[in-house]
């Protein structure tokens, strides 16, 4: 299954919308895709995980890689994590890494 990216605008805030797996065969998609949705103005980034029913361990490095990217001052968090995907990150502690939050509008209320 591939791997779509939407966006979702609000405020400051922009939020990227993930439908798919993301694995091997498609992380380079999806780091092209959020760094083409983004510019260096943006000053918040949301990934949305809810339709993601799978996450390789390369696709922890681009959101690794993606929240570097918006450290402080700017602002990264994930929301909408399936059970599948939350797992992966709370073995992997990438759940201390990064802000992770129920739902968008908790994002965006966070952030």
């Amino acid at each position: 299954m591939s791997l779509r990216v939407t966006w979702n605008s609000e405020n400051d805030a922009k939020a990227a919308i993930l439908d798919g797996r993301i694995d091997s065969s498609n992380t380079a998609l999806f780091k092209q895709s959020i760094l083409e949705g983004t510019t260096d103005e943006d000053r918040v980034l949301i990934l949305e995980f809810s339709k993601v029913n799978f996450i390789s361990s390369a696709g922890l490095r681009v959101v690794l890689e993606l929240a570097k990217a918006f450290r402080p001052p700017k602002s990264f968090s994930v929301c909408g994590l399936s059970f599948a995907v939350r797992e992966v990150f709370e073995i992997s502690g990438f759940d201390q890494i990064v802000s992770v939050y129920g739902t968008l509008e908790e994002a965006r209320s966070k952030s």
